[in-house]
């Protein structure tokens, strides 16, 4: 099974070697890059090229490993048991399986997307080792093993938010998708907004990378948000020209899609103050 990227999605040579490694290898691919660098998307394209399906973990701070395996409802048990409810009797009617599980006993391989990993305590990727590695764990409650029928390619996404342990970091096959450069970023803007003008294009892109490259940002504008700027100045039918007249403001056009938080707005407003002083 060979990952060679898709129409709607660009992929560099390094990122293709990668997944084609960890298939190869059989070892979970760990996704490491800046937010809005396309690392979710990447798993939803490796399934649609290589024909599979996904099946979806997304983290949160209170997610615990044990729910990505099966969770036992104890209370709904013993309530029905109270009711006299025949179902009492068949543990595993309050056995809920994980996406693990799921994944796990698929009839066909599947692609496992574990996303953003780093959102959940740190003990949450150790909690996993064994099971990722074996593709295997026991349930307690009806004394059985779930095995991995056909190994699931098994991606992984951290936004670096905090580190991970080596243990874990020692089973995974790494990759960290850096920022694209200009050309890289041209190739992904043609695959969303195909009837662009160049001259708009150059003059957006321009203006982008200046504002990605001011000293002092707390959070760079990423793909994702230079895809939706774009789109908002095609919406509102903004040309070069309007661009290049608003090249003397420190904030560009629009800039709610490119900046995210107030302290960069400030940074901007106040590069825009000390400009003025200056002329």
């Amino acid at each position: 099974m060979q990952f060679n990227g898709t129409d709607s999605y660009v992929a560099g040579d390094d990122l293709k070697v990668a997944v084609n490694a960890a298939v190869t290898l059989e070892r979970p691919l760990l996704v490491k890059g800046e937010p809005g660098t396309g690392k979710t998307e990447l798993a939803r394209q490796v399934a649609a090229a290589l024909g599979l399906r996904m099946i979806e973990w997304n983290i949160k701070s209170t997610t615990k490993a044990q729910q990505g395996l099966y969770e036992y409802d104890a209370v709904s048990r013993l309530r029905d048991s109270q009711l006299g409810d025949e179902r009492v009797h068949d543990v595993k009617n309050y056995i809920k399986k994980g996406k693990l599980w799921q994944a796990f006993e698929a009839d066909e391989k599947v692609v496992l997307l574990i996303d953003e990993v780093d959102k959940a305590d740190i003990e949450f990727p150790n909690d996993l080792l064994q099971e990722l590695d074996r593709m295997e764990f026991h349930v307690y409650e009806t004394g059985e093993t779930i095995r991995a029928t056909n190994r699931p390619i098994v991606i992984i996404t951290s936004n670096n938010e905090k580190e991970l342990p080596d243990a874990f970091l020692r089973r995974c096959f790494f990759h960290y998708i850096r920022f694209p450069d200009a050309d890289t970023l041209r190739q992904i803007i043609s695959v969303h907004h195909p009837d662009i003008k160049a001259d708009l294009l150059s003059t957006a892109l321009t203006r982008f990378f200046e504002v990605r490259e001011t000293p002092g940002l707390k959070k760079k504008p990423s793909t994702s948000e230079v895809l939706d700027w774009l789109k908002l100045l095609l919406a509102e039918d903004l040309s070069a020209e309007d661009l290049r007249k608003d090249s003397g403001n420190a904030l560009p056009k629009l800039h709610g899609a490119l900046l995210k938080n107030e302290q960069d707005v400030h940074l901007f407003e106040r590069l825009a103050f000390m400009a003025r002083r200056q002329r």
